[in-house]
């Protein structure tokens, strides 16, 4: 591998400190050592805002990034909860995650506190349907992104086949690095990859105007994929909870 363009995990600075009086945006966290780049929700100059993060302990990303079946018998939908009511009694405003296979968990997460859930950037699909006749969605994993996770985001179950789904290589470095929760990636490679994910999408679906990036840690290449296709591309960072409560970064 390449020094100049990998990137290798390790301690990130601490964030901002929060005003006296003032709300911070909670993240509840995987269980992850894989590197962080600018964009990624993990990165703490992502969003802008004051943020206070929380590892879920356990949650690594292959137990999330599972079967629905899988997920929901771990125990882990538990952690996630008890993670989130502790941010809220810190002070959060508002409470998002590190993965979008958690939006499976959004009405138990959302049920379990007063202030807004945002679990996964799939809660963006439902509005997007509304004005458009099919939309793009590029996943870490596409074996796993069942119909079961687009309707736990409302998508209507007319509409279903109008979500184009596309995973990037499963073989692939940025999906080996992230589900095999590595302490090294190729950032180059890993942005080839999602690009190239999306490259492929656009070819079979001409049609599409939008893409969501259901994973979190695609974020750091979102440009990339609007140079190389050409679409609107919207991820966590973009989701309308977010926004109102953060305003403009």
């Amino acid at each position: 591998m390449n020094d100049s363009a990998s990137l290798r995990a390790s301690p990130a600075p601490a964030d901002a400190v929060l005003p006296e009086s003032g709300g911070f945006l909670g993240v509840v966290m995987l269980d992850t050592r894989f590197p962080r780049p600018p964009g990624d929700v993990g990165h703490p100059r992502t969003f802008g805002v004051p943020v206070r993060r929380l590892v879920v302990p356990g949650a690594v990303p292959h137990r999330v990034v599972a079967s629905a079946a899988s997920l929901l018998a771990s125990g882990l939908h538990l952690r996630f909860i008890e993670a989130m009511q502790a941010l809220e009694r810190d002070g959060a405003c508002a409470l998002t995650t590190s993965c979008g296979f958690l939006v499976l968990l959004q009405r138990q997460l959302q049920a379990a506190v007063q202030v807004p859930v945002v679990s996964s950037s799939l809660l963006q699909l439902p509005a997007l349907l509304q004005s458009q006749p099919q939309v793009g969605v590029l996943t870490i994993s596409a074996e796993h992104l069942t119909g079961e996770y687009l309707l736990a985001a409302g998508v209507p179950p007319a509409r279903l086949g109008d979500v184009a789904v596309q995973g990037v290589d499963a073989a692939g470095e940025f999906a080996g690095a992230i589900l095999g929760n590595r302490v090294a990636m190729d950032i180059e490679q890993a942005r080839s990859d999602v690009v190239a994910a999306a490259t492929a999408l656009r070819s079979r679906a001409p049609g599409l105007r939008t893409l969501v990036l259901e994973c979190t840690n695609m974020p750091p290449y979102a440009q990339a994929i609007r140079e190389a296709t050409g679409l609107e591309v919207r991820s966590l960072l973009d989701a309308p909870q977010l926004v109102a409560w953060a305003g403009p970064a």
